[in-house]
């Protein structure tokens, strides 16, 4: 055991890697909404669509990779995963300002690393879940903080390079992002891959998850909590700007890039305490939280609290994600890639949606992101609906998670 431990803590450290990649593909785009607006001539609800397409792209990756993944096998598809989101990056770097319609090239690029982002999506999760651990559920929530200090860099240092060498540069910087996924590849290529479904248990089905209620519990609490991820981190930067008056440069740090740092932290919060903690109860706590930082970014006229609410909003929805992953993984011992593949399309779904309607409702009542943000809180309140039901018919039936 001690001779394979190492290795395996370099494939959880690939992982780190392919999260931080996906950090990339999520967030570095939205950045330029008001430059893409101003130099390209591309209105709101056009950038919606850039949202949309981003993670309906990866849902669709997510239904396929149930069912060939496994086949294929874990590695190779890993690694294909990095070459498309590489390839995404560069083509979004290269051709937008070299064609006729850099609309087009830009849905191009999205859609060549949002394939390889579905796939990390899928991946990772079970990975380390699959790896040794004394405590799943602070692995996986460290796994997923790396996604946040992804997000982190990402904001901070595009701001501060655009800042610095200008807005027309961003093609330049796309470009060096890539450098990210190629890590990626080199690190996966030499990681061993473990057992996805733990020895002497059943692989799982479609039909047998289909069979259990708490499968759609979690399903719905995985859409949910995209949602209200996305619903506040997509549209973080624009709000800044246009909702609260702010400039660029601190909109985005205080923004999205505040949103990233506190989703961090309570990822990695619960990634070393988690032992110490209730997950569900840690779920139910800020789930109230996520629903008051919504109305209050909505409702505020102080440009300081509604950027204070959408830091909180980010320590909110923290740990929704990897701590759905991990009941599930829980009640579910056999699910393996089909189960989170599915609740990764429940996610993804999430995220496309959240943003997409916070967007369109916003364009519907004169751009108006405050009121987009006020109809995005039902994504808190269906989330918080969620976790009350998940403690009653999960921790109910089985041990509380610690």
């Amino acid at each position: 055991m001690s001779a394979t431990a190492p290795n395996y803590n370099h494939t959880v450290t690939a992982c780190f890697v392919g999260y931080i990649t996906q950090a990339v593909i999520n967030n570095f785009m939205p950045l330029l909404f008001v430059t893409f607006a101003a130099t390209l001539g591309i209105d709101m609800a056009r950038l919606s669509a850039l949202i949309t397409v981003n993670f309906v792209t990866q849902l669709i990756v997510d239904v396929l990779a149930g069912k060939f993944v496994d086949r294929i096998g874990y590695k190779p598809c890993i690694i294909a995963a990095h070459l498309a989101a590489l390839a995404g990056l560069l083509a979004l770097g290269l051709l937008p300002t070299r064609v006729p319609d850099p609309y087009l090239a830009i849905l191009a690029a999205i859609f060549l690393y949002a394939l390889g982002g579905g796939l990390i999506e899928v991946m990772v999760s079970p990975i380390v879940e699959a790896c040794p651990s004394e405590h799943k559920a602070k692995a996986m929530s460290l796994l997923h903080s790396f996604y946040c200090w992804g997000q982190l860099g990402t904001v901070a240092i595009s701001t501060l390079f655009l800042f610095a060498f200008g807005t027309g540069s961003w093609p330049v910087l796309a470009c060096l992002w890539a450098i990210v996924p190629a890590i990626g590849i080199a690190m996966f290529a030499g990681a061993p891959m473990p057992r996805i479904v733990p020895e002497g248990t059943a692989t799982m089905r479609f039909a047998d998850l289909s069979k259990k209620p708490v499968f759609y519990l979690m399903f719905l609490m995985m859409l949910c909590a995209g949602a209200a991820e996305q619903g506040m981190s997509q549209w973080a930067s624009a709000f800044a700007e246009s909702g609260l008056g702010v400039t660029k440069v601190i909109g985005d740090l205080a923004g999205p890039a505040a949103f990233a740092l506190m989703m961090g932290l309570s990822r990695t919060i619960y990634g070393v305490l988690g032992h110490r903690l209730d997950l569900t109860a840690f779920i139910a706590s800020s789930s109230v939280l996520c629903v008051a930082m919504y109305l209050t970014a909505a409702l505020t006229t102080a440009p300081v609290l509604g950027l204070l609410a959408c830091a909180l909003t980010g320590f909110s929805v923290g740990i929704m994600w990897p701590g759905t992953f991990s009941m599930a993984a829980d009640a579910m011992p056999g699910g393996g890639t089909l189960m989170f593949a599915l609740l990764a399309v429940a996610g993804d779904l999430g995220c496309a949606g959240g943003p997409a309607v916070v967007g369109l409702v916003a364009s519907a009542n004169g751009d108006s992101l405050k009121t987009g943000l006020l109809f995005g809180s039902m994504f808190a309140l269906v989330l918080l609906a969620c976790v009350v039901a998940a403690r009653k018919t999960v921790v109910g039936e089985r041990e509380p998670l610690h």
